[in-house]
């Protein structure tokens, strides 16, 4: 019975039924709590299969960081509060997906948003990314079951849907959405035999046939954006011959070289009124040699008024008179597109009936037969899914990180602290502030969230707070230099961010995460198993920049700054009272970074020493460093080096030739003693300290019996 039904309705439409009743309906989704579900799927899940009478999902402003289902449902809207502020995101390459033995190869959950078996569904005002391509570094191996060699390569560029509409999904409304990715197919409504769709304003941005619609599709006032030269929009037409793809008041722009389009099998293409980009190649949409090409109807791709910044190709001239029935412009609209099946802006009934769908059809590059076509069958409604447990504390890291991956440090001057609850107010905001230019690994910030969010996931199983970890991780793996620094912000370059940033331990806090991943530990074990080969191959380029900017003074290794130049890899000036010196504090946490390494080169067992060796020779004995009462100070306190008998400090800063500690305040002129520069910079930097102790006393002593060392033990305390 159901089998009927659902073949009924893609007969005449939901409009003519009257044989189901349901009372229009709306829940509500919110991230953060404030509706009756967190999740879109959720919510999808709470809904009933089948109903004469649209329900609306609408989702409040937010990042969903999951991938969604409709399987079996239809006459449902998914309204978005704002098309920037709701984002449905996921990250999953289409190769990487089939290695999966138990995915099978029909592509059912491959995208960010997935419908099957769901006519009259409609999308509005929601950006939907699959992220793969932007958050992958390059290209990775992977196990892989499926292949013969037991291995896949998978590309960044290779397939990635953002939508993946399969058979007895038809009659699919999406009006203001965004569909993002790199890599092809990002927007593949796929039902050859009785597919509707109609997009309108609309921005959709990808690779090869990243807009690949078969059967009947009309696209109007929508922004192509391709990252392919071989094309941007393709089209299967072949199980009828009036179905068609037809794109009106459309304009498109790309990488330089871009084309236009292509088919593999019977395709009909109309474009009226478009505008092309400058940088669009002089080439026009062709039939690719892979595919069975067109074989009972001949090329038909047609055009009208359309326009290239930079001159119009001959190609793309009016031939509107050469097709059939030789339609004129002001005829060419959705009713036409649709051919009486559907009437999506007036709703009126069909008077042409539709096909009953191709279940499991044939990829688009398979030559291989159709199977028998069936009705489309309704799926048993599952048990609706338990909103997944949160963390507040992660939960408000979702909201600032940044779009790039990573996160602040401080906005708008003020430090972020996640133990601060935000007012509703200060979350629009924080929303509103993803695409900013702050992400840093200054101060702990994204190397702690990216802990954290590991850590909330295992803890609670929400599977956002694994994904916004993940992207963290790749902003990592992006953000490094090709000489395999670490700068201070990313992509901000401006001033001294761009330098290769050891200060405050920065780059090493950047390494050690990387590392962990790497080695599938401390608590980072959970995130994806793709990112341990380019997490693996960064901590190596890392090394490999460490032992280069080791400053050689007098043919001599010592120490590093807290900056160095990525080109050079000299030491650098930073803020006025951060020059080039070599640093007490920071060349301990990279000793110690390095000390970590499985089986240690003899390249890092020499830099290991000659920067122990650089520490004992330039620490203070006879002194400390303390705070002291001084009423007449403002702070009500004075810092001060003061001699105490058995006390060892070192110094922050010293000299790149004399090894002297040097003190610098704000007007960038190095001084012997931290009494000689300001209250301010003397009481809120960190000019001395005791950071070298454990090292030279304890760690360096076992790394080096451990590794059975050939250099000298750790020099004597010189007096």
């Amino acid at each position: 019975m159901k089998r009927l039904l659902s073949y009924l309705f893609l007969l005449v439409g939901v409009g003519e039924m009257g044989i189901l009743s349901a009372q229009a309906q709306q829940v509500t989704v919110s991230a953060d709590g404030s509706g009756q579900f967190r999740t879109i799927q959720a919510a999808i899940n709470s809904l009933p299969n089948e109903a004469a009478k649209p329900r609306t999902v609408y989702i409040k402003n937010g990042t969903y960081r999951e991938k969604v289902f409709l399987d079996g449902k239809q006459n449902i809207i998914l309204k978005g509060q704002s098309e920037k502020g709701v984002v449905l995101t996921s990250a999953q390459a289409r190769d990487a997906w089939r290695c999966d033995p138990a995915a099978g190869q029909d592509d059912w959950g491959v995208a960010t948003l997935n419908l099957r078996n769901s006519p009259d569904i409609t999308l509005e005002n929601l950006t939907v990314i699959n992220s793969y391509g932007f958050d992958a570094t390059g290209e990775v191996v992977i196990d892989c079951p499926t292949e013969p060699s037991g291995k896949k390569t998978i590309s960044k560029t290779g397939h990635q849907m953002a939508l993946r509409t399969m058979p007895g999904t038809t009659r699919l409304v999406v009006k203001h959405c965004t569909f993002r990715a790199l890599g092809g197919d990002t927007v593949s409504p796929w039902d050859v035999d009785a597919g509707l769709y109609y997009f309108k304003d609309c921005t959709l941005e990808g690779g090869v046939d990243f807009y690949c619609p078969r059967g009947w599709a009309y696209a109007e006032n929508c922004r192509f954006i391709c990252h392919n030269p071989n094309a941007a929009i393709w089209h299967d037409g072949s199980s009828d011959e009036d179905s068609k793809t037809v794109l009106r008041n459309c304009s498109f722009e790309g990488d330089a070289g871009f084309k236009l389009g292509r088919f593999h099998r019977e395709a009909q293409f109309y474009l009226v009124n478009c505008t092309f980009s400058e940088n669009m190649a002089d080439a026009d949409i062709y039939w690719a040699q892979s595919g069975p090409g067109a074989k009972q109807w001949g090329r038909r791709v047609y055009y009208h008024n359309n326009h290239r910044k930079g001159g119009d190709y001959a190609w793309f001239s009016n031939n509107l008179s050469s097709a059939k029935n030789a339609p004129k412009p002001r005829k060419i609209n959705a009713d036409w597109t649709f051919g009486g099946r559907w009437y999506p802006k007036s709703g009126k009934p069909a008077t042409v009936p539709l096909k009953p769908s191709n279940l499991g059809g044939p990829d688009k590059y398979s030559t291989a037969p159709k199977p028998e076509a069936t009705a489309i069958a309704s799926t048993a409604n599952p048990t609706p899914a338990l909103a997944p447990k949160v963390d507040s504390v992660a939960e408000r890291m979702l909201l600032y990180q940044r779009t790039v991956g990573g996160w602040p440090k401080m906005v708008n001057n003020i430090k972020v602290k996640y133990d601060h609850p935000l007012t509703v107010a200060e979350e629009a905001a924080t929303r509103d502030d993803a695409g900013r230019n702050d992400a840093t690994i200054d101060n702990e910030a994204t190397t702690r969230e990216i802990r954290y969010l590991a850590g909330a996931y295992k803890a609670t199983g929400n599977a956002t707070y694994k994904a916004a970890a993940e992207k963290g991780i790749c902003y990592l793996l992006r953000m490094q230099q090709r000489t395999g620094g670490f700068p201070q912000y990313y992509p901000d370059s401006s001033s001294y961010r761009h330098y290769i940033t050891y200060n405050d331990n920065a780059m090493v806090r950047a390494l050690q995460v990387l590392r962990d991943v790497s080695r599938r530990t401390n608590g980072l074990e959970v995130v994806d198993a793709s990112l341990v080969v380019p997490a693996t191959q960064a901590v190596a380029r890392g090394i490999a920049c460490i032992l280069k900017t080791q400053y050689v003074q007098r043919g001599k290794l010592t120490a590093w700054c807290a900056q160095h130049d990525e080109k050079t890899f000299q030491p650098v000036k930073a803020r006025a009272f951060e020059l080039p010196s070599l640093s007490g504090m920071e060349t301990v946490y990279i000793v110690q970074f390095l000390m970590d390494t499985e089986n240690p080169t003899p390249a890092i067992r020499k830099s290991v020493a000659a920067a122990v060796a650089w520490l004992d020779a330039v620490k203070i004995t006879g002194y400390t460093i303390k705070d002291q009462p001084d009423p007449k100070q403002p702070k009500g306190f004075d810092r001060v080096i003061l001699p105490e008998a058995g006390s060892t400090i070192w110094a922050r800063f010293y000299d790149l030739q004399t090894n002297q500690p040097i003190y610098v305040g704000r007007d960038s002129q190095p001084r012997p003693k931290l009494s000689d520069i300001e209250y301010e910079r003397r009481t809120g930097y960190a000019y001395a300290g005791v950071w070298p102790a454990k090292l030279l006393s304890r760690d360096y002593p076992r790394w080096q019996q451990k590794w059975n060392s050939t250099t000298p033990s750790t020099p004597g305390s010189k007096q």
